[in-house]
């Protein structure tokens, strides 16, 4: 190897790594908006006299927004260039941020966080895909952990910040320090990030990027909507009907269409077919539990943001924990064998914390529940995001992590708005505004009993959707193993 061969070859990591710590930083901003908010919502809620409807949309605006914006801007990356949407993408974050800080009542609030979503899924859809173009297929599985890793990062950091900040001085100077960190982190980006290719010959399909937001909004309306009407309500069900059949009509297109938002033979390989159901599953039960316990013990156990903050914090350690040891097993095991262990334990975590929950549950068991949880999201992350991302052209890359990080986000969102449906199904409209923003009198006695079987139930629901998702991948593994054997 020449001199000039390890000159270039020095300067390319170097490049990689300035990428990596852009895209890394850029993300860690906006899952520590997300999950700082978990932990300040019901302050938030009691300062701008939010109704139990607007409190769950100011949190679950920011899901739902981002999510379908994820898919639509993960296609125009590859079409129209990943720095140019990153850098606007951060650009809008940190301007609706401010506006989040100044925002006079619940309504404008709600305004600025769909802003801050917007925002945010042009940060959070090019992240992955710019640092699998910087490192390559060799590499890209380290790169990816470390993403991994800043995202565990987030939830260790947000939760904290976010209870601290706003027992110190307020939830508006939450999102006012997004602004400064937001600025440098712009700054960076701008200097290292390559303009990289774009795919100009391509369309963008904008009959499949309108389809899939009634889709996923509808379903995701009907859901929020189940707590406080019943799930036997027509409102309910007219938009989980309509949400369904936009997605089916979506399908529809996309397989039809010249250019489809999402090209259908991502899922033709069925590694990646499983790895995208995978994560949809397991997303469904990662950040639900941390805004159940957080609201919960808030209302039940009468502790502080800060306080709550720091008793769901160990789900993050878990992850920080894991993500380096599941990169070193799947050198000696499959990643299948890796996620369905991961899924095991994240399973068996939450089906102890559902039996253990009550209000004077001591903190040591509630931080073991939470770090073994957080075990298992780890194990999983890793290897199942390398291998969606190591078997696509680069060309595809962009929209195989927009699908990636849409399912993801769907996970999320729509785990959240099932388990508060869940939770707060049995309260009264008044009791519900007592959990959510900790308005009023506060819970009775048989509310407290009430919400406590709500919530397990909603935990026990969540590991029943890890164990399904664990079954899915073995089976699934097992089939692969079948058809080598054959062949």
């Amino acid at each position: 190897m020449t001199t000039g061969s390890v000159g270039s070859e020095g300067a390319d990591d170097r490049a990689g790594w300035a990428v990596l710590a852009a895209a890394s930083a850029g993300a860690l901003l906006c899952f520590l908006n997300l999950s700082a908010l978990n932990v300040a919502l019901p302050a938030v809620a009691r300062s701008l006299h939010a109704s139990p409807t607007q409190a769950s949309w100011i949190l679950l605006s920011y899901m739902l927004v981002s999510t379908v914006c994820i898919l639509s801007f993960g296609r125009l990356a590859d079409l129209w260039g990943r720095r140019r949407l990153f850098l606007a993408g951060l650009c809008l974050f940190v301007a609706a941020c401010a506006a989040c800080a100044f925002a006079p009542d619940a309504g404008l609030m709600l305004a600025a966080r769909i802003c801050q979503a917007v925002g945010a899924a042009g940060v959070m859809a090019n992240a992955s895909a710019l640092v699998g173009d910087a490192f390559g297929r060799r590499r890209m599985g380290l790169a990816l952990g470390v993403l991994a890793m800043v995202a565990a990062l987030a939830q260790v950091v947000g939760p904290l910040a976010g209870g601290f900040v706003v027992s110190w001085w307020g939830w508006r100077v939450l999102f006012m320090l997004n602004v400064p960190l937001g600025l440098c982190v712009l700054a960076l980006s701008w200097k290292v990030l390559p303009a990289g290719a774009a795919v100009r010959s391509e369309r963008f399909d904008l009959a499949g990027a309108a389809l899939s937001f009634v889709g996923i909004g509808c379903v995701t309306y009907a859901l929020s909507m189940a707590g406080t009407r019943g799930w036997t309500s027509t409102p309910v069900w007219a938009f989980m009907f309509t949400g369904l059949g936009a997605i089916a009509l979506f399908y529809m297109v996309q397989v039809r269409a010249s250019s489809p938002l999402v090209d259908p033979s991502l899922f033709g390989d069925p590694v990646r077919r499983t790895a995208y159901a995978g994560i949809l599953l397991l997303s469904m039960a990662q950040a639900a539990p941390l805004v159940l316990v957080a609201l919960y013990l808030q209302a039940c156990a009468g502790l502080e943001p800060s306080q709550a903050g720091l008793r769901v914090a160990p789900v993050a350690f878990g992850m920080l924990m894991a993500a380096p040891v599941a990169g070193m097993l799947i050198r000696r095991f499959s990643p299948e064998a890796v996620c369905v262990g991961g899924m095991l334990l994240a399973a068996g975590a939450l089906a102890m914390l559902a039996t253990l929950l009550r209000p004077e549950l001591g903190a040591v068991p509630l931080s073991l529940c939470f770090w073994g949880l957080g075990l298992g999201i780890g194990s999983f992350v890793t290897p199942n995001n390398a291998s969606i991302l190591q078997t696509v052209t680069p060309q595809r890359r962009g929209i195989a992590n927009g699908v990636r990080s849409t399912l993801q986000n769907t996970g999320i969102m729509v785990g959240t708005a099932l388990a508060l449906s869940v939770a707060l199904a049995r309260l009264s409209p008044g009791s519900q505004r007592s959990v959510l923003g900790n308005a009023g009198a506060g819970l009775s006695g048989l509310d407290v009993a009430i919400f406590t079987r709500g919530t397990s139930a909603a935990l026990a629901l969540l590991a029943v959707l890890c164990l399904a998702g664990s079954a899915m991948i073995a089976s699934s593994r097992r089939r692969a193993m079948r058809l080598q054997s054959q062949g």
